[in-house]
């Protein structure tokens, strides 16, 4: 097992029923149910490796002091053979556990054995995720926010996998509705403004150099054999021939920045396959809408929403929101995933529950779809608002904004914060090769190491097979510190899952990091004092590059050999 904090985790909280077992037997404490208790790790680890509170929850069931209770169960606990070595009690009745040596160099073979897979769990086990992402609206190119929006579930989907999750990765085309409508629109003024005069663009049209782009690119194929012909035929041939290389746009835009999607999902085809009518027509039967002033109303209100809302405009033209219900209907139900989660932008908070509320009344449990709210970001360039690429001059979005700065940085820099809170974007510092850039500062760590790797091969020193005891003399409090933080990896990995973050693992790969240029400052590994504590320095540093390695591929972002 490489979670070795759970292990030890799981051995403690045996220790502990053991101990109270044989306590209830010899009548020192009475037999009552026991409450639940925690096992954690303390803040400061110079109190223990792990701390119990069962003392504190067993003082009324005992009716016994906790101090009291905490020296009756230490007297019983058998450390021999196990991961611990001591014990103290603190405060009230708090006790503190410590790790013995061993259970350290476990963490270093356990890393230096399973290499690549160092860090993967089954927390999962195999429950199927649907994760959708950036759909982005295939009328115009990415902004900054599709950009935050794709490396937080690009990363996410990435880190679920690690914790034996089955994940799909899906793209939502709004190939439908009003803003194709819309889309049409602006390619039909533009591509009628070549061939007629007098012709004005609606203001509230797409105003893009692409729109202007897609018309050129059309009357040159057709030339003006769409002018004469009806509105509704030249609109169709626009969107068909504009559209696809848009769609194809976004893939090619997203595939540079590292995500491959398993699933491209079009709007369309809800409409074309009947599941959009299927949905007005199922909430109809089961009794969960009204009709008023010719349009129809969803009871949302009695679902948990805050207010109803419209399925159906009098026109006889559904809301967006249906299409919306539809497509997640077709998530959890036709497709079957066990969990369907979007990434969505803070201007979607009040749609998620309109939505859960719709799922709820067809019948879906809607705790299986959640929702990962992200905050914009502000990109700042010497110290102000950048709001136009530096190459380009004009508005940064994805692309422009990979012309400025690497892939690594984009990626790591829009995982550095909790999707749901704000969050400024340094230019300057993402592009600065210096040890206030943390991604630069986590890659050099790795190269550090390679570079020390290398060097010391070249001098004839290798790594050469190890054991169990070669890690035993790792005792420098710097070298502690490294072990116990790699030991984490797993553990991080399972709460990054569990909570939609994946600034967890970028935050715990500027921590390894840190840990890892204390250690090299203050433990020589070329001069150590003996030649099997240079082999163990040297294995360490080699477990540290493979942790680091394997953070960094869940993030999918590169580590260089050098810098």
């Amino acid at each position: 097992m490489s979670n070795l904090i759970k292990l030890a985790s799981n051995e403690l909280n045996e220790l502990i029923l053991n101990a109270l077992g044989r306590l209830v037997s010899n009548g020192s404490v009475p037999s009552e149910p026991l409450p639940p208790f925690n096992i954690e790790i303390p803040a400061d680890t110079s109190h223990g490796d792990f701390a119990t509170n069962i003392a504190m929850v067993c003082a009324k069931p005992f009716k016994m002091p906790p101090r009291k209770i905490a020296e009756l169960i230490s007297e019983q606990l058998v450390l021999d053979g196990t991961m611990f070595e001591r014990i103290e009690i603190a405060g009230p009745g708090f006790i503190n556990f410590f790790l013995s040596r061993r259970w350290f160099s476990l963490v270093v073979q356990a890393i230096l054995d399973k290499k690549n897979d160092y860090g993967k769990t089954d927390t999962g086990k195999g429950k199927r995720i649907l994760l959708e992402f950036v759909s982005a609206n295939p009328t115009g190119p990415m902004h900054i926010g599709n950009a935050r929006g794709g490396a937080i579930g690009d990363c996410l989907a990435s880190i679920m996998q690690y914790a034996g999750y089955y994940v799909e990765r899906e793209f939502y085309i709004n190939d439908a509705g009003n803003q194709i409508e819309k889309f049409a629109t602006s390619l039909e003024v533009r591509y009628l403004q070549i061939y007629k005069d007098g012709i004005e663009m609606p203001e509230d049209a797409y105003q893009g150099e692409d729109i202007i782009m897609h018309a050129e690119e059309f009357a040159k194929a057709f030339g003006d054999k769409y002018v004469g012909l009806s509105s509704e035929e030249r609109r169709n041939a626009l969107v068909d021939f504009a559209l696809p290389k848009n769609i194809k746009g976004l893939e090619d835009d997203l595939r540079k920045y590292r995500i491959e999607y398993d699933n491209w999902f079009r709007e369309s085809i809800l409409h074309e396959n009947g599941d959009v009518d299927k949905i007005v027509r199922i909430l109809k039967e089961k009794d969960c809408t009204y009709e008023l002033e010719g349009a129809t109303w969803f009871k949302a209100t009695d679902f948990g929403a805050d207010k109803d809302f419209v399925l159906v405009r009098s026109n006889g033209i559904p809301t967006y929101v249906v299409p919306d219900i539809a497509y997640h209907y077709n998530k959890l139900v036709t497709r079957n995933f066990d969990k369907a989660i979007d990434v969505l932008g803070a201007d979607h908070h009040g749609y998620v529950p309109r939505l859960k509320s719709a799922l709820t009344a067809l019948g879906v449990d809607a705790n299986k779809l959640d929702v990962v709210i992200m905050q914009m970001v502000r990109l700042m360039r010497n110290g102000e608002v950048a709001k136009l690429s530096k190459r380009s001059g004009k508005a940064i979005t994805l692309v422009t904004l990979l012309d400025e700065i690497s892939i690594d940085a984009a990626r790591f820099y829009f995982n550095l914060r909790e999707s749901n809170s704000h969050f400024e974007f340094d230019l300057d510092l993402a592009v600065e090769k210096s040890a206030q850039n943390p991604v630069y500062y986590v890659q050099y760590a790795h190269a550090r190491i390679c570079s020390l790797i290398d060097n010391l091969s070249a001098s004839g020193v290798n790594i050469i097979d190890y054991d169990l005891k070669q890690f035993d003399i790792l005792d420098k409090q710097q070298e502690i510190e490294l072990i116990r933080h790699m030991a984490t990896l797993p553990c991080e990995v399972d709460s990054a899952a569990k909570t939609y973050d994946p600034a967890k693992i970028t935050k715990y790969s500027v921590e390894l990091a840190t840990l890892f240029h204390k250690f090299y400052d203050a433990c020589s590994v070329k001069n150590a004092e003996t030649e099997q504590l240079k082999q163990s320095r040297l294995a360490l540093c080699k477990a540290v590059k493979q942790v680091l390695s394997n953070s960094l591929t869940m993030l999918k972002i590169e580590c260089p050999r050098k810098m």
